[in-house]
């Protein structure tokens, strides 16, 4: 495993994190670089304890001991003392295996609260994991109806209900919270099944597939994003679809609330462009409020900031692009620009000649490389509000690392390497110095800060990749 870390305070106002070619990396937005440093950085007379310049970042020694005299005037931390402090102890020692299983593994999902850790198998096996108490089984779940494999789960705010999607017109919710340990769908426990489509063609051919799913915030309703060109809401008190949005012209990858009001939406497809939908304002014509273009392929994943502001989107043009929707188009109107046309990500390399093309009209405030993006949806994450003020962002990659980003330089700050297969999926615990990865070699791994303290070794990785004809 290589770790680094490179910390720049001055890149407001900068081409910050150098240039790539043609693609300048790192924050180009005066904003979030400002955002980022309010929530981030210590109160002004922490970082002055001893006699001197000051400097970022502060010591923790030097915080404690101002805290110790109340230089600050509240006798604690507040929440961008405490982020300054514990953003700066990746997750990056370990890791220790949590679970191995024959099949790839596909999501890997904290709850809101870190109390529970969902991870999803191509086999139509689904694993809670109770993390509170030593991380044993909470429930474990065979899935239904299945086309391919698990493509995503989604937790309830309350943690009382999950929801499975796949290649498939149904989407299953389970219960959590049930005093039975397996979960067989039907079986020993109902799942009870959402339908989103009422094409009966669809469950002959599993031409109809849901990609990415998503709780609102109020876990009244799940947003979800489909191979038919549409994103869906589902109203799971009405149970019923409320909305459906011929959002795209291909298949509908991503999908996310932009914020906790959940009246606007996130997408990104394959046709190469992220949208902004506005339900207040939505009318027959179907059209977005907004469009961002920049990047050169398909969309695989989006995860929002929460402000209804922010987000960011993975491409398989090997590039994280972060957006700001204040600066979006209102042409719809698009032709995609492709940087080599004939290629394809599911089996084929990325060409080398085209890596650094930048897309003639790009919106995006910021562009992070270094991970690859290929054979299937690789998800990318803001590192948590609570212990790092979003300062970070990660990403699994095909080349079967996690990368982890510097929001504002764009610097590479850590490689995690272990697994021996593709990353399609990893997530950070909400509060604590943890990252649990999924990998197609079908292991499950957790890593920390500063480690489990066992001294052990991580597991022997096999000299042997597995070769997997698996898209999604």
């Amino acid at each position: 495993m290589s770790r680094s870390r490179r910390y720049n305070d001055n890149c407001v106002g900068k081409e910050a994190g150098g240039s790539h070619g043609n693609v300048i990396l790192g924050c180009r937005d005066a904003e979030i670089a400002q955002l980022t440093n309010i929530t981030s950085s210590p109160h002004e007379r922490l970082s002055k304890v001893v006699p001197g310049k000051a400097r970022l970042p502060v010591s923790p020694v030097k915080m404690l001991a101002g805290r110790e005299c109340n230089y600050n005037g509240r006798g604690r931390f507040s929440l961008a003392d405490s982020c300054h402090v514990l953003s700066r102890y990746l997750p990056v020692n370990g890791p220790s295996e949590i679970d191995k299983m024959n099949s790839c593994a596909y999501v890997s999902q904290f709850s809101a609260d870190g109390s529970l850790f969902v991870a999803g198998f191509q086999e139509s096996h689904i694993r809670i994991y109770n993390v509170d108490n030593g991380w044993k089984i909470q429930k474990d779940i065979r899935a239904r109806s299945l086309g391919w494999t698990i493509t995503d789960t989604s937790l309830s705010p309350d943690c009382r209900l999950l929801a499975y999607s796949s290649i498939s017109p149904v989407v299953h919710i389970v219960d959590v919270g049930s005093a039975a340990k397996e979960s067989h769908a039907n079986i020993t426990e109902i799942h009870e099944g959402l339908e989103f489509s009422s094409n009966t063609e669809d469950y002959e051919d599993y031409s109809f597939g849901i990609f990415s799913i998503k709780f609102s915030t109020d876990g009244r309703e799940l947003v979800a994003a489909s191979r038919d060109e549409s994103i869906y809401v589902y109203d799971l008190e009405a149970k019923r679809v409320s909305l459906r949005i011929k959002a795209h012209k291909s298949d509908v990858n991503a999908v996310c609330f932009a914020d906790e009001t959940g009246n606007i939406i996130y997408s990104g497809s394959d046709d190469h462009l992220c949208k902004v939908w506005d339900r207040r304002c939505f009318d027959t014509k179907e059209q977005p409020v907004g469009v961002l273009m920049g990047h050169l392929e398909g969309i695989t994943f989006i995860d929002t900031r929460g402000d209804g502001r922010y987000f960011i989107s993975n491409g398989k043009d090997q590039a994280i692009k972060l957006w700001d929707i204040r600066k979006m188009s209102s042409n719809v109107e698009y032709t995609p620009v492709r940087g080599y046309p004939d290629w394809d990500y599911r089996w084929m390399s990325y060409p080398g000649h085209v890596r650094n093309m930048r897309h003639p009209h790009d919106l995006s405030v910021a562009t992070y490389k270094g991970h690859t993006v290929l054979r299937t949806l690789i998800r990318c994450y803001f590192s948590p509000e609570n212990s790092t003020a979003q300062k970070y962002i990660y990403t699994g990659s095909a080349d079967s690392s996690v990368y982890i980003y510097d929001l504002v330089s764009g610097a590479q700050v850590a490689k995690l390497d272990f697994h021996e297969d593709t990353v399609r999926d990893c997530h950070w615990h909400p509060f604590y110095p943890m990252m649990v990865t999924s990998s197609w070699d079908g292991a499950i791994a957790r890593w920390e800060f500063p480690g489990s303290g066992s001294g052990g070794s991580p597991t022997p990785v096999r000299q042997n990749r597995r070769r997997r004809r698996s898209f999604y």
